[in-house]
């Protein structure tokens, strides 16, 4: 689990820095899937699921 979490906090940062450089190609969605990828495998996923199922609810509601 530690492994997981220092993963997921650097693909976040390394993500971070990418979109704030404007630098977005191959790289940056190699970033951005495994900081998906290490992020579902944390206790964060169900909470995010949550909010997603959530806001598309209240998309399809409007």
């Amino acid at each position: 689990m530690a492994i997981t979490v220092s993963l997921v906090a650097l693909f976040g940062l390394v993500l971070f820095f990418l979109l704030r450089s404007r630098t977005l190609g191959a790289g940056a969605a190699f970033i951005a899937a495994g900081f998906g990828f290490f992020l579902a495998s944390t206790g964060a996923a169900k909470p995010i699921n949550t909010l997603a199922a959530s806001l598309i609810e209240t998309v399809t509601n409007l």
